[in-house]
């Protein structure tokens, strides 16, 4: 057959056409597979991958609980400090604590079935057993709210006066527990032994009169 112009040019833009289609589907097809296990992988708090086989941790107070709010709340805000669940030996903080209260609820969970020992947790706030000073001290450490461990006396003049939204200290010199989030945590009062635990009732079991305090803002 004799060359003709028109008909090569035609043919060599249909096979150019036809090359670059090839191209562009073999391109999408590869992207299709490169971004399919990422959309699957599924991100964890903490912005842990799924598929790294790494779990975030979760501390063990952002549990959720029901939380008690003040009668005619409105949806989104938060009027009334929510009531610490008591789970076992185990408090769980209420969904609309602050922070620091839930690092001070994990804190005491830390040390609940510690035995009582005097003079515990004062000379480092790491021991084998607290006494009623050096219970609150480590919470409050738990808490970024302490740096030095304080005696039952000190405690009468930590943070502010009166009772706290959060968290209420009550001291003198002799003992001292404190309630966070509705739940007492006190070394006096458990009849199964000594040593920090939670309890449901926010009433002192030792007698004697306490001065109340609680930290800044809380």
């Amino acid at each position: 057959m004799p060359f003709v112009p028109g008909v090569a040019a035609g043919a060599a833009r249909r096979s150019l056409i036809a090359v670059l289609s090839l191209a562009a589907m073999f391109a999408a097809i590869g992207a299709t597979l490169v971004a399919a296990p990422a959309a699957s992988a599924k991100v964890l708090p903490g912005g842990i991958s799924a598929r790294s086989g790494l779990e975030a941790e979760i501390p063990e107070s952002t549990e959720e609980v029901p939380v008690e709010t003040a009668p005619g709340e409105i949806e989104g805000e938060v009027t009334q400090a929510g009531k610490a669940a008591l789970v076992g030996t185990r408090a769980i903080a209420p969904l609309n604590a602050p922070a620091m209260v839930k690092r001070v609820i994990a804190a005491a969970n830390h040390i609940r079935a510690t035995p009582y020992v005097w003079g515990g947790g004062h000379g480092s706030f790491t021991s084998t057993g607290y006494d009623c000073s050096g219970a609150v001290s480590y919470a409050l450490h738990g808490g970024k709210l302490l740096s030095t461990p304080l005696t039952s006396g000190s405690l009468e003049s930590f943070g502010e006066e009166g009772p706290g939204r959060w968290i209420t200290i009550y001291a003198n010199a002799a003992h001292t527990y404190m309630v966070v989030a509705g739940l007492r945590f006190d070394t006096a009062g458990d009849e199964s032994g000594t040593g920090p635990r939670w309890h449901p009732t926010t009433a002192a079991a030792a007698t004697g009169s306490y001065v109340v305090r609680h930290p800044v803002g809380y």
